[in-house]
């Protein structure tokens, strides 16, 4: 259960870094190339595999570790957006109702059970989104939504690619420097975008927040796989108290910490995604 503690509390911590970024006039993107490099370094070092890089790259999951750095390069940005626009509790509802995408994605491929309750979580998860979404009285502006409703595909799209690859292609014992490659490729992706924009040279303070981000981002990881392989604890209820407790923990963080103002719609969105996650992942 520690495990589980530490898991929601690192993860909720990248939301928070995010919005201070804005604060301390950090580059999001800078900070993000950076933090995959940071992450690359402790995966490297704390990873006990014996496999060889001639070996890694013969790997069945090598191609698809290549996809997934390039998704979490992009998906990484997108949740920066969205922190800074949107808000903190915005960001962590449209995260983590993204569980709905492979979810669906097991239901048609590898043909789980589907009954009226999941059906309904599905589509409250994602009526949940919009309502959590929307900052402002203005009604629908796909201005105020659009960010949100990329990171709930994207982050939805690489729980479904992280699933099938290690259910396909990787094995326990690789996991871990799969975990790692995938961190290395997202940073060499982050290069890449950062020669063709030609941007600004990268500040100390982009350097120091890429350390700050990197750190939590590894551990993020790692806490909820020791929580899933911890005895005891079915991966139903890691997943329904992981995501329900940072949403909740990310909620309060952005009231208090920076007085977010939700509207009442905003607070029926959150509630909603409380719920969905319930529906979705105990029926």
């Amino acid at each position: 259960m520690i495990y589980l503690f530490f898991s929601v509390l690192v993860s909720s911590l990248l939301y928070v870094i995010f919005k201070l970024f804005k604060h301390y006039q950090v580059n999001t993107f800078h900070a993000i190339i950076i933090n995959y490099f940071v992450a690359f370094s402790f995966g490297f070092l704390m990873s006990n595999s014996k496999l060889s890089p001639t070996e890694v790259i013969s790997s069945d999951w090598f191609i698809g570790s290549i996809f997934l750095g390039m998704l979490f390069i992009v998906i990484f940005n997108i949740m920066g957006i969205t922190a800074q626009r949107s808000g903190v509790a915005v960001t962590s509802v449209a995260t983590k109702m993204s569980v709905v995408i492979p979810v669906v994605f097991g239901l048609i491929v590898y043909n789980e059970s589907a009954g009226v309750l999941k059906i309904t979580g599905i589509v409250l998860a994602l009526v949940a989104v919009y309502l959590a979404s929307v900052k402002s009285k203005e009604g629908f502006k796909w201005r105020n939504i659009i960010f949100p409703i990329l990171l709930f595909l994207g982050s939805g799209i690489i729980d479904t690619s992280l699933k099938y690859m290690e259910t396909t292609y990787v094995s326990v014992d690789q996991f871990s420097i799969f975990s790692t490659t995938i961190f290395g490729f997202a940073g060499l992706f982050g290069v890449i975008f950062f020669l063709i924009k030609r941007n600004q040279k990268i500040l100390w303070r982009s350097i120091l927040g890429g350390i700050a981000l990197g750190i939590p981002n590894y551990f993020s990881i790692m806490f909820l796989l020791k929580a899933l392989s911890s005895e005891g604890l079915e991966s139903s209820m890691v997943f329904t108290v992981n995501n329900v407790s940072i949403v909740m923990l990310s909620t309060l963080v952005g009231l208090i910490a920076f007085r977010e103002k939700l509207l009442p719609k905003n607070w029926v969105g959150i509630g909603l995604a409380i719920v969905s996650i319930f529906l979705v992942i105990y029926t």
